[in-house]
């Protein structure tokens, strides 16, 4: 005989498995360090791209007046401000990037330990 509590339990956790999931599980497989450190790092790498074809594009925009203004200006000053705004920029990236990911990864790891609990359940429907 059909079971209507089982059948829509069955029928949710199909759809979760279908949908996100997939996703959920793979996020489920890392340790939090190692899934938001990963993240973290691929954040670090992609600002540090980003930043350098930005400079490149305003450096390549006055190119004729940057080219002038070389010999006028200092140098380790003009390098060091350079620095210190891709520090700022990268530092700013990866800490959003490390929130987001724990979030990210929190909220994953909620969402499987509620399917696993209805896991459970339903197993225990069989067993009766």
């Amino acid at each position: 005989m059909l079971n209507e509590e089982r059948i829509i339990l069955m029928t949710k956790m199909a759809s979760y498995e279908a949908h996100e999931g997939k996703k959920n599980v793979a996020v489920g497989s890392y340790f939090r360090g190692d899934y938001v450190g990963w993240h973290v790092l691929k954040s670090i790498i992609s600002a540090t791209i980003a930043f350098v074809v930005v400079f490149g594009m305003y450096i390549y925009y006055d190119f004729e007046v940057f080219m002038m203004d070389i010999y006028k200006m200092d140098l380790i000053e003009f390098a060091r401000r350079i620095l210190s705004r891709y520090l700022w920029t990268v530092g700013i990236y990866a800490v959003i990037s490390y929130v987001v990911y724990t979030v990210r990864y929190m909220k994953a790891v909620k969402s499987l330990k509620l399917y696993y609990m209805n896991l459970r359940k339903l197993a225990g429907m069989y067993k009766i």
